[in-house]
């Protein structure tokens, strides 16, 4: 898979699979998917090929994502750094920096464990495995978990966001 498809299609997921995933979040709960605080709110769309979010500064000073002492908790119980979207598989061992977002403003992103990364022909190309087999092993994945901790610089401090989502339900087409 090449980067993460379009997380905006109404149901996540190749329309070809033959199988659809459902997803909940559960941690902190929403049934929207959805967080806020008084400096950020956050919107997530889980998907197959990886995990879309939004964020958005809500004050009028800058934050920062700590890519380094961010963690992914994959649904084969795994923990391990995090990759977004210009991760690359030569970039693996090396320090990731921190992506700042000004006051007031908003974010887009998707993220997948750093393990997940695959060796491209393209150095500027980024394979990856999907975070969820769209295949007849997808029922096995029912009430799975997921997740990740997203620490942000916030006032020079780091504050650990913790998400988690679990597979709700594994659909047939």
């Amino acid at each position: 898979m090449s980067g993460a498809g379009d997380s905006l299609a109404s149901i996540p997921g190749d329309a070809a699979a033959p199988y659809v995933y459902r997803f909940r979040q559960t941690d902190p709960a929403s049934d929207r998917f959805t967080f806020q605080d008084r400096d950020l709110s956050f919107y997530f769309r889980p998907a197959p090929d990886g995990l879309y979010f939004q964020v958005e500064n809500r004050q009028n000073r800058s934050v920062w994502i700590d890519w380094d002492r961010s963690v992914f908790y994959d649904a084969n119980g795994g923990a391990g750094k995090v990759a977004h979207s210009t991760t690359r598989y030569k970039d693996r061992f090396q320090a990731v920096a921190s992506t700042q977002i000004a006051g007031l403003q908003r974010y887009g992103d998707y993220l997948l464990p750093l393990s997940y990364l695959l060796d491209s022909q393209n150095p500027d190309q980024q394979l990856h495995r999907p975070l969820l087999p769209q295949d007849s092993t997808s029922p096995q994945y029912n009430e799975r978990g997921f997740g990740v901790d997203l620490v942000f610089i916030v006032e020079d401090r780091p504050r650990t966001y913790p998400f988690r989502f679990k597979v709700a339900s594994v659909i047939p087409r």
